[in-house]
């Protein structure tokens, strides 16, 4: 999950800068133009969010949610977002497993969305949750 979430922060918007250490040392480094703002879909979503993001506020939507079958799920969930009026452009949405189908829908409804998976198979994994919570 943490790797998805690295490259997930990865993805947004930066511009270089110089940081003046507590030392007094001068260090080239990135700011984040935009801050990010995490959002769970309910459920297994929220094991993304602990301890994983640290600059919460507006701008750009890291959406987790951690194996897609249908898409149907994370298309509702960019509904609401889009309602409350989140540019599709800037979600960039995490997850650990996704089936073709459930991409294709996803892109098909939002074409200007991210998504950032590790895999992606026929079969979504739904064991993941059933072991992560201990419901199998």
């Amino acid at each position: 999950i943490r790797l998805v979430v690295e490259e997930g922060l990865n993805q947004l918007p930066y511009t270089e800068c110089t940081v003046t250490t507590p030392t007094g040392h001068k260090y080239e480094g990135v700011r984040f133009e935009k801050g990010n703002c995490g959002v769970s879909i309910m459920r297994s979503g929220r094991r993304f969010l602990v301890g994983n993001f640290f600059n919460w506020g507006l701008g750009n939507k890291n959406l987790t949610f951690p194996h897609l079958g249908t898409g149907n799920t994370v298309i509702e969930a960019v509904k609401v977002l889009v309602e409350h009026g989140v540019q599709p452009s800037v979600i960039i949405l995490l997850s650990l497993f996704s089936t073709p189908h459930g991409a294709k829908s996803i892109i098909q409804e939002f074409p200007e969305i991210t998504i950032l998976t590790t895999e992606v198979h026929p079969v979504a994994p739904t064991h993941f949750g059933q072991k992560y919570f201990g419901t199998d």
